[in-house]
């Protein structure tokens, strides 16, 4: 059990107060909101995924048997941003990611993963495999005229050569989107499991899929809040009906051990919006999912 109440941990991720020095994985929050395409707020998402995250702090996970909190984890507080600037933003974010080897981040919007996949893939030396939960497929060329914004963050991943479009994966894709962009994605060789797939199929056959075609690469997960539905994920900017239950994308994640990863994110928690806290638990959950898996494989 917690030395103290739920209500009264610390307010960093899981109430962790280990040094940086100390750790092998690092949790940032990236409060960066201003590439949003409809409702803003994902820079308040940091602050409520960690006060969230004291839900989880009571006991071992319970498919691992291991206390994420107990891993050698850090907290390290909120990245540096240039705000009101994109770039400039994504600039510094790049910078202070490159100095750690594995890096949990707390979004803050999606375009935080462009940064951070620059930096993971600049350290490793390749392309990485990306493992992409979202209700969008986030490959539009640019979002109203924006040449970086929350929806065009993986056509620049694969432009720039960070992922590699034939292992990587998108689970939960329902959105309006052109058919030119979603062909587009396609053609890359970007593999498309939609969220009607998932409720079809089950998520022990996503996660089978999913790592058939990942494999060995090292990979990047990257886990958009609205992948959820808005009955489960209601504090979020672009809420889209017919998503997964909190409990398929729990499912599936607890079936993807065998992948290499090297970082994660979790983005697009807008808490104005939210309702009893349950989106920012959600997002809290998804985080310790990968950090008890993560610390599992690491032995």
């Amino acid at each position: 059990m917690a030395a103290t109440p739920t209500f009264a941990v610390p307010s960093s991720f899981l109430g962790i107060l280990r040094l940086e020095s100390e750790a092998s994985f690092h949790v940032a929050g990236i409060p960066l909101d201003i590439g949003t395409t409809n409702r803003s707020g994902s820079r308040f998402g940091p602050a409520a995924i960690r006060h969230a995250s004291r839900m989880l702090v009571d006991g071992d996970h319970p498919h691992w048997w291991i206390d994420p909190a107990g891993l050698p984890v850090a907290d390290i507080g909120d990245f540096a941003i240039a705000l009101g600037d994109i770039e400039n933003s994504l600039a510094l974010i790049e910078a202070q990611a490159a100095e750690y080897s594995h890096l949990i981040a707390l979004g803050g919007e999606h375009t935080i993963s462009l940064p951070l996949l620059r930096a993971l893939s600049g350290r490793i030396g390749e392309p990485l495999a990306l493992v992409h939960f979202d209700a969008h497929v986030d490959t539009w060329p640019d979002n109203f005229g924006q040449t970086y914004a929350h929806g065009s963050v993986f056509f620049h991943a694969i432009e720039e050569g960070l992922i590699n479009p034939a292992r990587s994966v998108q689970i939960g894709i329902r959105s309006p989107v052109q058919k030119d962009v979603y062909e587009w994605t396609l053609d890359k060789g970007v593999t498309i499991i939609t969220a009607q797939d998932v409720h079809e199929s089950g998520p022990q056959n996503v996660a089978q899929r999913v790592t058939g075609i990942v494999g060995d690469a090292p990979a990047y997960l990257s886990f958009d809040i609205d992948c959820l539905d808005p009955a489960f994920a209601p504090g979020t900017g672009t809420p889209e009906i017919g998503g997964l239950a909190s409990w398929q994308a729990q499912a599936i994640l607890r079936r993807l051990d065998a992948l290499a990863f090297s970082g994660m994110d979790v983005v697009e928690v807008a808490p104005a919006y939210d309702t009893a806290e349950i989106t920012a638990l959600a997002a809290a959950t998804m985080a310790w999912e990968y950090l008890a898996m993560v610390g599992k494989q690491a032995g």
